[in-house]
């Protein structure tokens, strides 16, 4: 599942938990918040977020197919590091960083 920033995340970046809240994915400050970002500020938050996230794709897919822990101990075990890192680079072949 991919997941999408929203404004409630970007706000928590932006100035924490305390001061402000949310109805319908509009954001109210209170007298308690200590920083009131414009929904310009908050916008441009929630694309950095998202782009950072959208960035570690890879290392999300890498994750789901990288050997178990369980086969990992098998492979120290029984000796067989070369066969291990044979399959870590294949993952990694098949899910590159970007650039």
């Amino acid at each position: 599942m991919d997941i999408i920033i929203d404004r409630t995340t970007a706000v928590l970046s932006l100035v924490g938990s305390v001061g402000w809240y949310t109805i319908d994915d509009e954001v109210f400050f209170t007298e308690e918040a200590t920083s009131t970002p414009s929904a310009l500020e908050i916008d441009a938050e929630v694309l950095r977020l998202q782009t950072i996230h959208d960035s570690q794709q890879y290392a999300r897919d890498r994750a789901k197919s990288y050997p178990t822990i369980e086969e990992c101990l098998h492979a120290i075990l029984d000796d067989d590091l070369d066969a291990l890192q044979a399959k870590r680079q294949a993952v990694k072949a098949k899910y590159p960083k970007e650039s």
